[in-house]
């Protein structure tokens, strides 16, 4: 198991950026691949990216494709989210896992407690 604590998150203008990061504690990081998930307010949590353990990998959902990038640095225990040319709907809780690499939710062993994401128009 693995303890993840996200920060980064906050208020941003629409077309703004802001980079989430994703801190794992233990050893055994570099051996989980990762996932970001958001909740928008009153939705269903859906998935956004991924990475697989080695950082050779990544998927996007199509809705944030272009405009974010997971990244991983192993040595740090850290994953990333950098996100930009934001949109309202892009307003969320965020969400990191560890797991195998996948979409779905059912991949992910671990997660994180969430950091709130605000875009304003």
């Amino acid at each position: 198991q693995v303890q993840l604590v996200e920060s980064g998150g906050g208020l941003v203008q629409a077309g703004g950026s802001l980079r989430l990061s994703c801190a794992a504690s233990g050893r055994t990081f570099s051996t989980y691949a990762m996932g970001w998930f958001r909740q928008p307010p009153g939705k269903e949590r859906e998935f956004v990216a991924a990475i697989t353990w080695s950082g050779a990998s990544t998927y996007y959902a199509d809705s944030v494709k272009g405009r974010f990038t997971i990244s991983r640095d192993n040595a740090k225990n850290t994953v990333y989210l950098q996100m930009n040319s934001l949109k309202p709907e892009d307003t969320a809780v965020y969400y990191c896992a560890s797991g195998v690499y996948g979409s779905s939710r059912n991949s992910y062993y671990d997660w994180g407690q969430g950091t709130q994401v605000t875009v304003s128009s």
